[in-house]
Order: structure tokens, then C-alpha cells, then sequence
């Protein structure tokens, strides 16, 4: 096939898959290391890594920290560090929602946030109701549930906690499905909220 250009010239087009429509296509991924770690281990490798790599993925195209415009270095330091303390919040409120699964901020800012919340007073008593325009409304259901009792738990138990307390019991139920950061010394080692 050739295109025209304006000045008359032919200019070649070149079509990188050419054949039958029924051909069959294969692609292949050759890994290459200097490892002598078992083909399992080494795989186990590569998708800790390709996980490191969707966080920043998720950070730059969910979360805005992809560039900024402005020449101060500043403004830019400054930004980029409250998109990173957001992230690491959100992160830990939906970890906390649901620890068995990792939720991007695609998924999980549609279904946590459609909600809307009225707090009733009567007497001495709140109670607030959420209501939830999301097409998964169960799982939304289940979600608050979930977190209602566990804060309800910890509301019983914090008048005995420090703060690094309380820190320890939220982080340990938002990492419980990461059996080697629940353990009591693990978490003590990381520190707490300002």
C-alpha cells in the first residue's frame, strides 16, 4: 500500500502482522537474571515486583501525582506530598473495609463514597444512618457493618489505650491479611499519626 504525499511523491506503508486472518500469533517473555533462586521464587520475584510497580501506576493516574505545571519546586514538593498522605490514608481505610482485598482508587472511591450520611440526636444517643446510591449496595452494607463493629470494639476498649495503642489496633485489623505485619512487635516498630 502507498500514500500519496502533497508533493506527489509515494511513500511506503509497512504492516508489521501481515498474513491470513486464521494465522495463529504467539508471544513470548524471556527472563533473564543473574539469580540462582528456583524458577518459582524467581517468578514470586518478578510479581512482587509488577505489584510496586501498579501502586505507582495507581498513584500517578488515579491520584494526580503524574506532573505537575509549575516551575516552584516548593508547590511541587508540597502537592506531591498530600497526594501521597491521602493515598496512604484512603489506603488504610479500605484496607481496614475490607482487608482481605486490594482495592484501587478506580473501584473503591465509586463504592465507598457514594454514600450519604445523616446523624440523628435523640436524648443522649446518635445514631447515624448511611445511605448508598451504588449498585453494590450490599457489599457496601457489609463493609460499613464490618467497620461499625470493629470501631465499636475499640470505642469499648480505648478509654485503657494510648494513642500508639489505638494506632496498633487499627493498623493490626487493616493488615490482618498480612500475617507477618499483624504481629504486636512488628507494628509497635511503626510509628504513629501525628
Amino acid at each position: 500500500m502507498a500514500l500519496e504525499l502533497e508533493s506527489g511523491q509515494q511513500q511506503k506503508s509497512l504492516a508489521f502482522v501481515d498474513g491470513p486472518e486464521d494465522m495463529r500469533l504467539y508471544e513470548y517473555s524471556v527472563l533473564v537474571t543473574s539469580l540462582k533462586d528456583e524458577l518459582v521464587t524467581l517468578v514470586q520475584y518478578y510479581r512482587d515486583r509488577a505489584d510496586c510497580e501498579n501502586v505507582f501506576d495507581e498513584i500517578k493516574n488515579q491520584w494526580g501525582w503524574g506532573g505537575f505545571t509549575t516551575h516552584d519546586l516548593k508547590s511541587c514538593q508540597f502537592i506531591t506530598r498530600i497526594i501521597a498522605l491521602v493515598y496512604n490514608w484512603w489506603s488504610l481505610f479500605v484496607r481496614l473495609a475490607n482487608p482481605e482485598k486490594h482495592y484501587e482508587a478506580i473501584t473503591s472511591r465509586p463504592l465507598l463514597l457514594s454514600s450519604v450520611g445523616r446523624l440523628t440526636k435523640s436524648g443522649r444517643q446518635k445514631q447515624m444512618v448511611i445511605t448508598s446510591s451504588h449498585g453494590k449496595t450490599m457489599q457496601v452494607q457489609a463493609i460499613y457493618c464490618r467497620m461499625a463493629r470493629f470501631f465499636y470494639d475499640l470505642k469499648s476498649t480505648a478509654p485503657q489505650l494510648t494513642p500508639q495503642g489505638c494506632w496498633e489496633k487499627i493498623l493490626a485489623k487493616a493488615m490482618e491479611a498480612f500475617a507477618m505485619v499483624t504481629k504486636p512487635e512488628q507494628i509497635r516498630m511503626l510509628p504513629a499519626p501525628a
